[in-house]
């Protein structure tokens, strides 16, 4: 691996047991825990992301919370993390069962998805290829690919392109292509008609 395809790490990171791909860029003040982070994605600052596999090309803002966690508002007395943290507070073991739960809501995001400032995912969500998710958008079920979604809780507003050009799209799985390939095919990425008739089978 070059030194330019080695990810590039800010600031007050915190990886745990996270893998990271190829060109990879995580801005400052991040925590990533058990997370599979795709070639060429990066975060701009501030985020969480707790339990997930990230695609390639994955552009996330600042502020984005993917799988949050939730507190046992209807399963307990008691709202307060106390309950499962109790080692915080001296009042015996952790509630290893509860994070379990969270663990098993696994988010997946797809190849080339856009998740605006202040997104939240929450557990279990599945985010296709191409999706756009606007900011401040609480996105608590699965997203099409290649469709924009905005809103609390986040629905569909549009779609990127036709289901004709998508399914192209989808058959040439570009996010696959090589580092070489890709620079070869820069100028076409910048014209879509151009990419279209020269790329897409």
């Amino acid at each position: 691996m070059t030194n330019a395809a080695q990810p590039k790490i800010g600031n007050n990171v915190i990886l745990n047991h996270t893998r990271l791909g190829q060109y990879v860029h995580l801005a400052d003040d991040a925590i990533l825990e058990e997370v599979d982070f795709g070639d060429y994605s990066y975060t701009a600052g501030h985020n969480q992301i707790y339990y997930a596999t990230i695609g390639k090309f994955v552009s996330i803002a600042t502020y984005v919370r993917i799988n949050p966690g939730n507190h046992p508002t209807y399963q307990r007395i008691a709202q307060h993390h106390f309950t499962y943290r109790g080692s915080e507070y001296d009042l015996g073991e952790d509630d290893l069962a509860f994070f379990d739960w969270r663990r098993e809501q696994h988010v997946t995001i797809g190849h080339d998805v856009w998740i605006g400032h202040n997104a939240v995912i929450m557990p279990g969500v599945t985010i296709g290829n191409g999706a756009a998710i606007g900011s401040a958008a609480v996105v608590t079920k699965d997203v099409a690919p290649y469709t924009i979604v905005a809103g609390v809780a986040a629905k569909p507003i549009g779609q990127r392109f036709s289901d004709a050009l998508i399914e192209r799209i989808e058959r040439s799985q570009w996010w696959h292509w090589d580092h070489r390939t890709l620079q070869e095919r820069m100028g076409a990425f910048r014209d879509i008609e151009s990419f279209a008739e020269r790329y897409l089978p």
